[in-house]
């Protein structure tokens, strides 16, 4: 292989899935924004269909619109971003339920595509999108007229446990919602392994069902190996790469794979970083660039045809901590120069 392989296991992905839902006594969506979290929106989106999905989210209505085409008319697709100028012709067009976040977006919806369905977005202390309290009680009765079909809210701290936004956030969405005979929805992953009382009718597990935290039990689901373009052999006192960040104190063999920067593997997750070749563990050597990384494989004893980087030895969150960020940000990082190889599903 000439590019470095992602290989994306769907059985893995699913099972991810059916763990969660079964945490539920309600229904469970699938989360394929971005790309399906940056694996392919079509082979996921189509392995959680089949698994029982009939609900799903993407975040603006052109993801919609694409999943549509992909799923057909048997799922119900929930667009976050709501309904946008322009967007009329595809929400109605390709049957999108808009999760309205403002007065605005109600008035918008209501006189460019009357009667079709809708979903509500209340703001419950995130400020990031939803109709606050204030808002909703404004235009509540006229919201309503319309017959909604979702109300949903989403929490700011669910991945930790303790946390006093929690029960705060969960008070008010009752607050907002309660007596309506309308379907809600509270929990992401987090939420749904926070608590029973979080989960309402649908919940829509993201991170979880792709193998993240805060999911301790979920399956991995992604691995990355990248070639070996060439080895080396360093004399003490050598460098490697840009800045001779790497200073060779010792005879070191050096392997150049084909992949950075360029290829979604964060700059920031090269110095506490290592590649592996089955359980040995070879350290990144010097700056991360963009098509290319140095690893010092002295200790490996061999020249590897390929190294991994993501795996069962080192999983998205270990990256993500090694980069001071996220996992959801190693996975939607991911370039479109790898190849990509599903299995299962």
């Amino acid at each position: 292989m000439s590019t470095a392989t992602l290989t994306i296991d769907l059985d893995a992905l699913v099972a991810n899935w059916r763990a969660l839902d079964a945490l539920t006594t309600g229904e469970t969506a699938g989360v394929v924004k971005a790309d399906a979290y940056g694996l392919g929106m079509a082979r996921v989106a189509r392995a959680l269909a089949r698994a029982g999905a009939r609900h799903f989210f993407v975040a603006v209505a052109e993801e919609g619109a694409a999943l549509r085409e992909i799923l057909g008319e048997s799922v119900t697709i929930h667009v976050l971003s709501g309904h946008m100028p322009g967007d009329a012709d595809m929400i109605g067009d390709c049957a999108l339920v808009p999760m309205l976040n403002s007065v605005d977006q109600l008035i918008r919806h209501a006189e460019a595509l009357p009667g079709h369905p809708f979903g509500v977005q209340l703001d419950t202390g995130m400020n990031r999108l939803g109709m606050e309290p204030a808002e909703w009680q404004a235009v509540r009765e006229i919201a309503l007229a319309q017959a909604p079909v979702l109300l949903m809210s989403h929490l700011a701290c669910a991945d930790e446990r303790d946390h006093a936004m929690n029960p705060r956030q969960l008070a008010l969405f009752r607050e907002m919602t309660d007596g309506l005979d309308i379907p809600r929805s509270l929990a992401n992953t987090g939420a749904m392994l926070l608590h029973g009382d979080y989960h309402f009718d649908l919940a829509r597990p993201g991170i979880g069902v792709y193998g993240g935290a805060p999911f301790t039990e979920a399956r991995p689901v992604v691995t990355l190996d990248i070639p070996v373009i060439q080895c080396r052999d360093l004399e003490t006192g050598e460098s490697v790469g840009y800045g001779c960040d790497f200073i060779a104190e010792r005879p070191t063999r050096i392997a150049t794979v084909a992949a950075g920067y360029g290829d979604g593997i964060l700059r920031a997750m090269g110095p506490r970083t290592s590649l592996w070749a089955e359980d040995t563990p070879c350290p990144v050597a010097g700056r991360i660039s963009m098509d290319l990384m140095g690893v010092d494989i002295t200790e490996l004893g061999r020249d590897p045809a390929h190294l991994q980087l993501l795996g069962p030895q080192q999983g998205i969150d270990v990256l993500a901590a090694n980069a001071g960020t996220i996992g959801y940000e190693i996975l939607t990082s991911l370039g479109a120069r790898h190849t990509r190889r599903h299995i299962g599903g």
